[in-house]
């Protein structure tokens, strides 16, 4: 188990799956009870989107049995679970607006559906907790869509990316620096509840990469807009899935930066990574 210092008066634990089977749920408790835990986060999830279709239990065991564990170890000794959601709890109605937090989940594959179930779970526990919806994450680390535009746009001549798909891209340290903001504050005290968390602004993929590549200098790329059914996939993916970040905002003061101007940031990080 890593314990790593903040600026903070409290100890924070990161585990891994390693160190926490978070689907068995006396060690989760036995965890909580040995380390006085009085929030958890987290981050954990099953999230490759078409393996899901194929592999539904162990998706469920992730995404909803799981959080379950981190729910009722919470409820027992009246602690705060935040737990990270996705938009893909939406999608099978047609939206052209922001999506609300008090909207219907309609998910259209096992990704989503274990996601809402996990919420679910949440809800019906009884514990206090903080559920964030986000999208389009992406960070210096890990694979995600930023750090693979990057090289397919560096080495690649054309690339076709589909423009019928819009929401918003968020850069993992700003929902990260939110959510910390929100537990060292403890600005949670008497806001159990859902909310919506990306950075500011609106695009489809197609405007993601054309922005990905501008800034890393990746000009000799001929990226060209096409239709998500010239990539076939085992999900229907949300057509629009931008979120409405109103209540975020104005329970917590959280401040929201643009879209474009937390991808420069990230690809300024990654090259100082590299």
């Amino acid at each position: 188990m890593r314990i790593v210092a903040q600026k903070s008066a409290n100890k924070y634990i990161f585990t891994d799956v390693a160190e926490l089977d978070i689907t068995n749920r006396s060690a989760v408790e036995q965890l909580v009870k040995a380390e006085n835990i009085e929030v958890i986060i987290n981050c954990a999830a099953y999230t490759n989107v078409d393996k899901a279709e194929d592999d539904e239990a162990l998706c469920q065991k992730l995404n909803a049995d799981a959080v379950d564990n981190l729910a009722q170890a919470m409820k027992a000794v009246d602690g705060l679970l935040v737990h990270v959601s996705t938009d893909y709890v939406f999608g099978g109605d047609p939206y052209n607006t922001p999506c609300t937090e008090e909207q219907k989940g309609t998910p259209t594959g096992v990704y989503g559906k274990t996601k809402l179930l996990g919420e679910q779970n949440i809800l019906k526990s009884g514990c206090k907790h903080i559920i964030i919806r986000t999208a389009w994450l992406y960070s210096e680390f890990g694979k995600n869509f930023v750090k693979t535009m990057l090289n397919l746009t560096s080495i690649k001549p054309q690339l076709n990316v589909v423009f019928d798909q819009v929401g918003t891209p968020t850069y993992a340290l700003d929902l990260a620096e939110a959510i910390f903001d929100i537990v060292e504050n403890k600005k949670y005290e008497g806001n159990s509840g859902i909310y919506h968390y990306s950075n500011e602004g609106v695009c489809s993929w197609f405007d993601f990469t054309k922005i990905i590549a501008e800034i890393a200098g990746n000009t000799a790329c001929d990226i060209q807009p096409c239709h998500s059914s010239e990539f076939p996939s085992k999900v229907v993916r949300p057509s629009y899935s931008v979120l409405d970040k109103t209540k975020i905002k104005q329970t917590f003061g959280v401040k929201v930066p643009y879209w474009t101007d937390s991808l420069r940031m990230c690809i300024n990080n990654i090259n100082i990574v590299k």
